[in-house]
């Protein structure tokens, strides 16, 4: 609305700045500098002198052109304070703002979709202290969002360009959490051919969506309600370990009891030593629980002789405090 205005501004004041050095040009025969020089000091009102005194056919141009230029001035400032007090100023520059500090995100994870799972999604990642990128679409919801001060994109998050903006060819990671899965179907089809290398993760609520979007390109698929369904019923047929496991917790700085290991972030003289080697559980109190070979594949209780390669990863045990040695230590 405003650019719109502002380009007519911009258009009647060229036209202004035309009918006069046309004008000057042929009712005073003056050269183009002249009457261009006349003309910018009658549509200014600065007041320097004419080249010559005026008759009177000029003085009546004079007059239509001063006319014409108080009433395109006019427009051009109420356009501009129409601007300023509808707040698209201070948007504008939010706007700009934010887009600076997403373009210098990498690494980061993109939530599309800001309901239930997505704010779920995004207190987890807040926990770790990791960057994320909200895309959501309501207008609602954005203002949320804006109070909060986190990065978003007001967007369709099933089109390129919210993505894009988003930082998709940056990320590692894509979390699409939207409660229509033919939507999350798109996303991940988009996320995928805009990088190749990004980790999916996708809600589904129907069985049938789950293999299409891990055709579609998806690492993950999680299906909430199935989750919950299963979580009841294995409270019934083992009800102390779930309560056991539900005990641990990957919350955060302070609160952990599981922590996973990348073996590429370990100093290099470990680098195709064994688990034994890295000795853990003498240094911080932790214990593997879990090894996640390079192919992927994961192995449960590993043995302690297992080398660590590059690209495989370690889950840890271990009290808050121990977590915490364990962080400080590597």
């Amino acid at each position: 609305m405003f650019k719109s205005k502002f380009r007519k501004a911009l258009l009647l004041l060229i036209l202004v700045l035309m009918i006069g050095v046309f004008g000057y040009m042929v009712i005073s025969g003056y050269s183009f500098v002249n009457a261009l020089y006349m003309t910018v000091i009658t549509v200014s009102t600065v007041g320097f002198g004419e080249i010559s005194p005026l008759n009177e056919q000029e003085k009546l141009f004079t007059i239509f052109l001063i006319t014409i230029s108080i009433i395109s001035f006019g427009y051009t400032v109420s356009a501009f304070t129409e601007y300023i007090i509808s707040g698209q100023l201070f948007q504008q520059l939010k706007l700009k703002k934010m887009k600076k500090k997403i373009d210098q995100l990498s690494g980061h994870t993109i939530i599309c979709g800001f309901g239930r799972n997505g704010k779920q999604s995004m207190i987890k990642l807040q926990n770790y202290k990791k960057d994320f990128v909200i895309i959501e679409k309501a207008d609602q919801v954005i203002n949320e969002i804006d109070l909060e001060g986190f990065l978003n994109i007001k967007g369709d998050a099933t089109t390129d360009e919210a993505l894009l903006k988003a930082g998709i060819e940056r990320a590692d990671n894509l979390i699409t959490a939207l409660p229509s899965d033919a939507d999350n179907l798109f996303v991940v089809l988009s996320a995928r051919q805009l990088n190749t290398n990004c980790r999916i993760i996708s809600r589904a609520s129907n069985e049938s969506s789950y293999s299409k979007l891990k055709i579609a390109g998806a690492n993950n698929v999680i299906m909430p309600d199935k989750l919950g369904g299963d979580h009841m019923a294995s409270l019934v047929v083992t009800p102390d370990v779930i309560e056991f496991v539900g005990r641990l917790t990957i919350e955060g700085e302070t609160t952990a009891n599981l922590e996973e290991i990348s073996v590429n972030d370990l100093p290099t003289e470990y680098l195709n030593k064994t688990i034994l080697d890295l000795d853990l559980r003498k240094k911080t109190g932790c214990t593997v629980i879990g090894f996640k070979a390079p192919d992927n594949s994961y192995i449960i209780n590993p043995e302690a002789s297992i080398k660590l390669q590059n690209n495989s990863h370690l889950i840890v045990l271990g009290r808050p405090e121990q977590i915490s040695k364990l962080r400080l230590l590597f």
